[in-house]
């Protein structure tokens, strides 16, 4: 066993250059196949991470679809959500704990001779505990300041640090910055939440509602928001608040039974089952994708196999003069083969880590090479090897020793 593994390596070190082409297929298939699995993996994981942040109690309220002329309009073409929605909510719903209207622009915002261009939200006290925020310095806004409109902002840490420079956010709290040419005065700076899938969640501003629509959006007529964030008491009532919202709903709007809904309720956590299967079906159609390049691999393999036979045949001959069996014949080539396999298979795990790790670093994107995808990896280059090999150490083994010896 010894002697064959050692007269297999020697084979192969003896045409370094061919052999390192001949493991690129399988190093190249191997390492893709972990990126692929690896950037699912991580898909999957961040929309558990996001599950856990914001719970599995929450609804998003949001415009439905209009149909006009016959024609069937995108979601949010519908009648408008408002901000007196989101009171009438909060007020009327028992199963509701909280709500979260925001309205959105986006803003230059100037502090000294540093400026930032970020997205200003406004939003109500409920955003912080259904957006699962944490403060990291000051205060977060009050009730006072959503009835009076005053301009005071909550800063992201994103914002804050690229307006005063990281660690020294406490410094920032009762400046004054400048959020499209308006004076706010800054009250706090929210903990950091980190990217998610590639958008930084800390670059933001929070005002409050009212002030946004009144100095910013100006939308204090209609009262228009983006759509209701609202969280269930707890993930047992999730039904009943979505059975309520909706019957408020179709009450404040007027629509008769029988007529469908004008505006869209969804369940954050049938949101994210719904991404987290198509993360993975992604996965494996991106994994079987891969794999065919261990394919490509392996064919490579079974051609420099039947070429390393050919150019074999005198010593195959001479082998089995001495003694060999068609058996050791066999075994030596296919062993060669399995090395290659395996060897490319092990370089390939490690570039696909580096690879993954890559993403992460420069895409934002969260990545997990797991033991599975390893084994799978493993196990695959190896049967690769045997697959591949078999059918040129099997044509070797039947060279009869007269004619292999007759081989020029």
């Amino acid at each position: 066993m010894y002697e064959t593994f050692k007269t297999a390596a020697l084979s192969l070190l003896a045409n370094k250059s061919r052999s390192m082409l001949t493991m690129l297929g399988v190093l190249i298939g191997v390492a893709a196949v972990i990126t692929m699995i690896a950037v699912g993996t991580g898909a999957s994981r961040q929309m558990e991470s996001i599950i856990s942040g914001m719970g599995s109690n929450v609804i998003v309220l949001t415009p439905g679809s209009n149909r006009q002329g016959g024609i069937q309009l995108g979601t949010g073409s519908g009648t408008a959500v408002t901000y007196s929605d989101a009171i009438a909510i909060k007020n009327e719903c028992p199963s509701v704990l909280e709500v979260s209207p925001t309205v959105r622009t986006t803003t230059q915002v100037v502090l000294g001779n540093q400026n930032w261009a970020t997205q200003t939200q406004g939003v109500t006290t409920g955003f912080f505990s259904v957006d699962a925020w944490n403060i990291g310095e000051g205060s977060f806004l009050s009730e006072t300041d959503i009835r009076g409109a005053t301009k005071v902002c909550v800063l992201g840490s994103t914002v804050a640090k690229n307006l005063i420079g990281e660690g020294n956010e406490s410094e920032i709290i009762g400046q004054s910055v400048r959020i499209n040419k308006i004076p706010f005065e800054v009250i706090g700076v929210l903990a950091p939440k980190g990217a998610q899938f590639g958008n930084d969640q800390d670059d933001l501003i929070a005002i409050p509602i009212t002030t946004a629509m009144r100095r910013l959006v100006r939308s204090q007529i209609s009262d228009q928001v983006r759509g209701i964030s609202i969280q269930a008491i707890d993930a047992n009532s999730v039904d009943s608040a979505m059975e309520e919202v909706a019957a408020l709903m179709r009450q404040r709007r007027g629509l008769p039974p029988g007529r469908e809904d004008n505006f869209t309720i969804r369940n954050i956590a049938q949101m994210i089952e719904s991404a987290k299967q198509s993360s993975r079906v992604m996965a494996l159609l991106l994994g079987a994708v891969a794999s065919v390049s261990l394919l490509v691999g392996g064919i490579g393999i079974m051609n420099i196999m039947l070429v390393s036979v050919t150019e074999r045949t005198r010593e195959i001959g001479i082998r089995m003069a001495i003694g060999a069996r068609r058996g050791d014949i066999r075994f030596q080539f296919l062993l060669e083969a399995v090395i290659l396999s395996l060897i490319g298979g092990m370089v390939g795990i490690l570039s696909g880590f580096g690879v993954s790790q890559t993403i992460t670093k420069f895409l934002g994107w969260q990545t997990e090479v797991s033991v599975f995808s390893i084994i799978l990896s493993t196990g695959f280059s190896g049967l690769v090897g045997i697959f591949f090999g078999f059918y040129p150490a099997w044509k070797a083994s039947l060279l009869r020793p007269i004619d292999a010896l007759r081989a020029d």
